[in-house]
């Protein structure tokens, strides 16, 4: 979907070079929790960290929250301001030779700092620059009633001693997030504690506490309380917890405007398709674990392509990786119209922006997918390593219907139930269009036809009248090859007197055997962390 008019605000300002004096460009990781000196990149104010569970999300927030050191005040980091606190001494889990490292700007300088652990202390605490860290970690999502010593603040015999009120601008703030009007968010403190504080709300006249707020308001309330300083670097582990779509959409166009107005560079994790959709290709990350051990960071990645690393369902024979909703359905249609076999036993799966594409190539090329993989580029990418092109050497809405074209729009009306006139008007009037990712909706909505039903059409028509059998092969042959094996065996027949005919065209492919066991490789899932140490440079 179009990103935000906040979104675009944001990223119009970035790529303008304007605001951000002080900047984290990347945080570098060696020797903890399976990190091998992979760098993550900071590449939009905004940056969302995904993977399965145990990639390193976390692990990555809070080495990004050791770069520095806190500004006096500084508010969230009063107990997350060493290594040593992210990464405990237990009776389970040491660990040497770890470096944290990070390349930092502030105004015109631009240098690079690190801490190190090469035996049991961790050096170089006083050489970390200074700047407002927020980290927002996971305690919030804890329903209050089961947090420690609120038990008893559950009386009615108790009173509120003092409380702090949402602003005007962080009520609008937190009522446009959650989608309704709120009268009143506050902070409060009863007589009996002092430090205990209960997020209470109040919506059409009636206020209730946090014993009986929903979780997304506790949530959101405690999230939205956070003091955050222009400037800052801001953190929060899983920003969807306890939070519907909409709202998460809100929260992320909220932190757009933030990011803007106080130059603020923001990283979340997250697992939310619709925290993705919100954000640009440049401010998507996901953590890959090869099967080789380590990690492996790609940018641009789509929403589709997260979700299906991290979901569990029936594993096919192979993945065959493309860039887009369009580039998925032709190449769905040239294997329906020349090996429809094949359809059942691959998954397709967008993955966004073409850099991502590449290094997916080069990850298959080096032989880190556990399973069969095949990489397709659209045809103007050109050649690149491990991957293959879709045909035609153009984008797949020129190569379509130029091709369909050249046939008089031929079989497209019949496919459609539209009149040839409208068809052909609809069609030539989209490709007079500069923009080739324009075409299909401007022809679709003429002929009031779906986008997605007008393409499918259009390529299914083209696979089977204008792309050679010998252009197909080559992108069936690497699928079958990846398998390893005719997705079509022949069946032997009995015998007989009759001579022996080999039948034509694809046959019943055989049942899709289970998948196989996924291998276990050497990465330590453990929490590792550094030895206990005095928490002063050395």
């Amino acid at each position: 979907m179009p990103l935000s008019s906040e979104m675009r605000r944001l990223q119009r300002q970035w790529q303008a070079g304007a605001g951000w004096p002080k900047r984290l460009h990347w945080v570098e990781i060696a020797g903890i929790r399976g990190w091998d000196r992979q760098r993550f990149d900071l590449r939009f104010p905004i940056m969302a960290v995904v993977g399965e569970n145990g990639a390193g999300k976390s692990t990555l927030l809070q080495a990004a929250a050791t770069i520095y050191q806190a500004e006096k005040g500084s508010p969230r980091l009063k107990k997350y301001r060493f290594a040593s606190d992210f990464f405990p001494e237990t009776p389970w889990d040491t660990i040497e030779n770890a470096e944290i490292r990070g390349e930092i700007k502030e105004g015109t300088n631009l240098r690079t700092v690190a801490i190190r652990k090469p035996t049991g202390r961790w050096r170089g605490y006083q050489e970390r620059p200074h700047r407002h860290v927020v980290y927002i970690d996971l305690s919030r999502i804890q329903p209050v009633p089961a947090r420690v010593g609120y038990t008893r603040l559950a009386k009615a015999s108790l009173n509120e001693a003092s409380s702090e009120a949402f602003e005007e601008k962080a009520l609008a703030r937190f009522s446009t997030i959650m989608g309704r009007k709120y009268d009143e968010v506050k902070m409060a403190l009863t007589d009996a504690d002092p430090n205990r504080e209960v997020p209470v709300v109040s919506h059409r006249g009636a206020p209730y506490s946090g014993f009986h707020s929903g979780a997304g308001e506790i949530t959101m309330a405690e999230l939205l309380q956070a003091p955050i300083p222009a400037g800052a670097l801001v953190l929060i582990d899983e920003v969807e917890t306890s939070l519907h779509p909409r709202v998460q959409r809100q929260l992320i166009r909220d932190l757009a405007a933030l990011a803007r107005a106080r130059d603020l560079q923001v990283i979340l994790t997250t697992h939310s398709p619709f925290v993705l959709d919100e954000l640009p290709l440049d401010a998507r990350a996901y953590i890959l674990q090869p099967a080789g051990g380590g990690r492996e960071l790609v940018y641009g990645v789509s929403p589709e392509f997260a979700m299906t690393k991290m979901d569990e369902f029936p594993h096919p024979e192979c993945d065959l990786y493309v860039e887009d909703a369009r580039a998925e359905t032709m190449l769905t249609e040239i294997l329906a119209a020349h090996r429809p076999g094949l359809i059942r036993r691959t998954r397709t799966i967008p993955f966004g922006a073409a850099s991502v594409g590449r290094s997916l190539g080069e990850m298959r090329d080096s032989g880190r997918f556990p399973d069969p993989v095949c990489v397709f580029l659209d045809g103007d990418q050109g050649p690149a390593r491990g991957c293959l092109t879709l045909p035609g050497g153009d984008p797949p809405e020129q190569v379509v219907f130029e091709a369909l074209k050249g046939r008089n729009w031929e079989g497209i009306p019949s496919r459609t139930g539209r009149a040839f006139a409208d068809v052909a008007d609809a069609c030539e009037q989209a490709m007079a269009l500069s923009d080739h990712h324009d075409w299909v909706r401007s022809a679709a909505s003429t002929l009031v036809l779906g986008g997605d039903i007008l393409w499918q059409a259009m390529c299914a028509e083209w696979a089977n009248s204008c792309l050679s059998k010998d252009e197909a092969a080559v992108i069936w042959e690497p699928i079958e090859d990846a398998i390893g094996r005719d997705p079509a065996p022949v069946k032997a027949e009995p015998e007989s007197d009759a001579p022996a005919t080999q039948p034509e065209g694809p046959q019943t492919p055989a049942p899709t055997p289970s998948p196989p066991p996924v291998p276990t490789d050497s990465r330590q899932l453990s929490l590792q962390s550094p030895d206990d140490a005095p928490e002063a440079a050395s």
